[in-house]
C-alpha cells in the first residue's frame, strides 16, 4: 500500500469498506450507463477540476441537468453494451466525513477496447451516506465550459 500523507484521522475499517461499497455501487451505475443513478449519488452544485489543451487549469461547476446532458453524451446511453470496470482505489480520509479517492482504473467496452483512466474523488457524507462532491480527471478542460 503506498504510503499515504498523515491527515490527522485514522478511518476505521468499517470507514473504509463503505467507501470501497460506495464506488462497486457506482462502477455498476457506470457500467450499465445509468447516468441518472450516477446523478442521485452526487451533490449539486458538483465540482469539476481538469486541464485542457493549452496546458492550463480548468474548474466548473455543474447543476444535475448538466451532469446528466455531459455524461450521457461522453458514457453514451447503454445502447453499445456493457462496459466494466477494473480500479485500485486509494482513499485518504481527511475527517469521517470528507474523503479524497485516487484511482486507478482500466475501463474495458464490450468490443474489448481499453482505456486507462486517473482520476480523483472528493466524497462528502450526508446523513450517513457517501457522495461525491467533486471529480478531478486530466484531459477534460475543454468540454467544462
Amino acid at each position: 500500500m503506498p504510503l499515504l500523507p498523515d491527515t490527522g484521522y485514522t478511518p476505521t475499517s468499517d470507514e473504509l469498506a463503505s467507501v470501497q461499497a460506495w464506488f462497486a455501487a457506482y462502477d455498476a451505475y457506470s457500467a450499465k450507463r445509468d447516468i441518472a443513478r450516477m446523478a442521485d449519488v452526487a451533490v449539486f452544485p458538483l465540482n469539476l477540476i481538469s486541464d485542457n489543451s493549452a496546458g492550463d487549469g480548468a474548474s466548473a461547476q455543474w447543476d444535475r441537468e448538466q451532469f446528466v446532458a455531459t455524461m450521457t453524451h461522453v458514457m453514451g446511453d447503454g445502447g453499445d453494451g456493457d462496459l466494466t470496470f477494473e480500479s485500485v482505489r486509494t482513499p485518504v480520509f481527511l475527517t469521517s466525513a470528507m474523503v479524497v479517492v485516487f484511482t486507478d482504473s482500466t475501463m474495458t467496452t464490450a468490443g474489448g477496447e481499453t482505456q486507462q483512466l486517473r482520476y480523483a474523488d472528493v466524497l462528502i457524507k450526508r446523513n450517513g451516506e457517501w457522495a461525491f462532491q467533486t471529480m478531478i480527471q486530466g484531459g477534460w478542460g475543454d468540454n467544462l465550459g
